[in-house]
């Protein structure tokens, strides 16, 4: 076995972390007697030479190996080798290809040509594996044949087949996919396919999954054909189908040994449970209901009726799988989320404390829309800490904490004050101490109380340790955030820290905090001034903007600005730019240079600077300015919140902007910075409004606003 396997040059290819030098001991460690080994390399393949997917010139150039193991009778874990197979051919067709099947070209070279060819040369192999005596290694083995089989007649005739033979829903779920992926990949193949899709959906003899599963498949291979019958159909049958699967509990996730938090930050700890969390499907059903989703696309109302419908399963990992569904249709897709929010906060009383957890995790990534959960939240906070002590925010049940956390988190978002008393638990015992931190700055009318606490936590915080700049940060922007001047002397403190172990990254958020106090800050003025000229790229720019908002002199700060203003670093250009507009008119002597990084060739320059020039130079700029700005998010519309809100300040000269920025708001998906919802909510919200004022047809429109 493996003959030639050492004759190939593995030392000359590299995979993710460089030579791949070590795949052959990884093959060969793939056909161990020892579990714990073959493990062990499987995990190092798919982290090293398919790296989340990637298709590698040793990923290509070790396939026949695979292959042969997974052909291979008396080999183990053969299911595991042909799952590989099939992610390592789907990942680089999707990578590899055009939708038009144009090879696209990469530098340094990748593999997915290689291994497309490799695979299609044995597409007819697939089908025998595809009728393997193994039932893990048939399914699989079942997305190869809609993938590899080039011989479109034979692939459905053993699609057609395995679906007669096979009971399993999984995978009666997959022959149906991989029809559907044959349809799309071979026209000659597609008309056949879809008459059998829709031979199935209609046929009451087949299970309700499977009607449901051909009724989306069909649907995925032409969604502009999808007519008002489609949801209602599979609304049905999803319902039929909840009620023919058994209701499972949701299984814990498996156990992890703990990472060390000596050496690594409790947020990146967290980030990678949730990654772990969100990367588990619960029901049998969620992967064919993303695909129907897909297919539905911009129908915001459709999606919706079917989330109401799979939310309302008896079953809770189906459940948990929509909250989640729920919440990433919310964040990427504008419309009336109202139902859909209130179906979620529905959630927050489930008996499952993880459904519930995950139904608060939603309502807080969702804050920005969110008000209609506020009573809903404060509720189960209150039940929470009545059922299970105040203390709940602490609780050792690990399920019911993550639960309690989730829903105060959610609702200090939404600014409520009744979020208070468990962020006190949390700072007061330092039990998640940093998820309280995250949110407090919400609350400033609490900052009486806060401050205090979060001045602790910071004063406690040592710098010398790299893990904790994250915790420095978040502490920093939560004080600047509250406004409370009485943090002044912590976070000078802080600043004279960072300096000295040379953390710039909280020299930067410590600056910030101490420019949100404003003249407050002055006795911190000397310390700041020192920093204006240091050649971190992100310091000397808070540096500068610090001293002017602790009462530094025009004649001091305008050479710094000027002087950032020629730097060659786009953001320090950025921010300059930003405090130019800030300090408006006296700043007239930057005008020449605002005039002419309008034609920097960075769309973020030119909008910073637009903005600033208009701030500084008023009306007089105005042509140059619009021009600038409108350019900018026509071609970036990650822009557009910084458009919009200098647009809204311009007035009624603003005129011209009109078509660009009824345009903007007709996108169905979210738009701004980021593309996030708070971004695009408030882009939404100060469009609407200057649309209305500069347009003097529309109805209800206010006055117009002089310049």
């Amino acid at each position: 076995m493996f003959d030639g396997l050492h004759d190939i040059d593995w030392a000359s290819m590299e995979h993710a972390y460089g030579s791949a030098e070590e795949v052959p001991a990884l093959l060969t460690a793939l056909r161990s007697p020892d579990a714990g080994e073959r493990h062990k390399a499987l995990d190092r393949y798919y982290g090293a030479v398919h790296h989340q997917g990637s298709v590698y010139p040793p990923t290509a150039a070790s396939l026949p190996f695979l292959y042969e193991l997974a052909a291979d009778g008396a080999a183990p874990d053969r299911a595991a080798v042909v799952a590989l197979l099939v992610s390592i051919g789907r990942e680089s067709l999707d990578r590899g290809f055009e939708s038009d099947g144009t090879k696209i070209e990469y530098y340094p070279p990748m593999g997915c040509a290689q291994a497309v060819a490799f695979l299609r040369e044995r597409g007819a192999e697939f089908a025998e594996l595809a009728r393997d005596p193994d039932p893990d290694v048939r399914l699989a083995a079942i997305p190869g044949l809609g993938l590899f089989l080039d011989d479109g007649d034979r692939a459905a005739a053993v699609l057609r087949e395995r679906l007669a033979a096979e009971s399993g829903i999984a995978a009666r779920l997959r022959i149906v996919e991989a029809a559907a992926t044959l349809a799309l990949r071979l026209p000659a193949a597609s008309q056949q396919v879809m008459d059998w899709l829709a031979g199935l959906a209609a046929d009451p003899a087949q299970s309700p999954a499977t009607r449901l599963a051909a009724l989306v498949q069909r649907a995925r291979c032409t969604p502009d054909e999808i007519g008002e019958d489609v949801v209602p159909a599979a609304v049905g049958l999803l319902r039929e189908t909840a009620r023919a699967i058994s209701v499972r509990r949701i299984a814990p996730a498996p156990g992890r040994p703990a990472t060390p938090t000596d050496r690594v930050a409790p947020q990146i700890v967290a980030a990678f449970e949730d990654l772990d969390r969100h990367t588990r499907v619960y029901a049998p059903t969620t992967v064919l209901l993303r695909t129907f989703h897909e297919a539905l696309g911009v129908r915001v109302p459709e999606r919706t009726a079917v989330l109401a419908e799979q939310l309302s399963s008896p079953d809770p990992g189906s459940r948990l799988d929509a909250v989640r569904m729920s919440g990433e249709l919310m964040r990427t897709w504008r419309g009336d989320h109202t139902r859909l929010l209130l179906l979620v906060t529905d959630q927050l009383t489930t008996a499952d404390q993880e459904v519930a957890a995950e139904a608060a995790a939603v309502l807080e990534s969702c804050h920005p829309i969110a008000a209609p959960a506020r009573e809903a939240l404060a509720a189960h906070i209150d039940a929470q800490r009545a059922a299970h002590s105040p203390n709940v925010w602490a609780a050792p049940h690990a399920l019911l904490r993550r639960s309690h956390q989730e829903a105060v988190r959610a609702l200090a978002r939404l600014g409520d004050a009744r979020a208070l008393p468990s962020l006190l638990v949390a700072l007061d015992s330092d039990v998640d101490a940093w998820r309280a931190i995250q949110v407090a700055g919400h609350l400033p009318q609490a900052a009486d109380q806060l401050v205090p606490r979060l001045g602790d936590h910071l004063h406690r915080i040592d710098l010398s340790q790299q893990r904790t700049e994250m915790s420095a940060n978040a502490i920093l922007s939560a004080l600047a955030a509250l406004g409370d001047p009485a943090a002044v002397p912590v976070v000078a403190d802080t600043l004279g820290a960072a300096v000295r172990q040379e953390r710039h990254g909280v020299t930067r958020s410590a600056l910030k905090a101490l420019g949100a106090f404003g003249p407050a800050a002055t006795g911190a003025r000397d310390t700041i001034r020192s920093l204006t000229t240091v050649t971190d790229a992100h310091v000397r720019p808070a540096a500068v903007a610090a001293l002017w908002a602790v009462g530094g002199g025009l004649s001091e700060v305008m050479p710094l600005l000027l002087g950032l203003l020629d730097d060659r670093i786009t953001f320090r250009i950025g921010d300059a730019a930003d405090l130019l507009g800030e300090i408006g008119p006296p700043a007239s002597v930057a005008l020449p240079r605002l005039r002419g990084l309008l034609t920097h060739d960075y769309e973020w320059v030119r909008v910073h600077c637009a903005a600033a020039l208009w701030e500084v130079g008023g009306q007089a700029e105005a042509p140059a300015v619009l021009d600038a700005l409108l350019q900018a998010m026509a071609k970036n519309s990650a822009t557009a919140n910084h458009v919009v809100a200098c647009l809204d300040r311009m007035g009624p000269l603003a005129a011209p902007a009109l078509p660009l920025l009824r345009e903007q708001l007709a996108l169905p998906r979210r738009g701004g910075r980021f593309q996030s919802i708070d971004h695009d909510e408030a882009l939404q919200r100060v469009g609407r409004t200057l649309i209305a004022r500069l347009d003097p047809s529309a109805p209800g429109a206010p006055a117009p606003r002089t310049a």
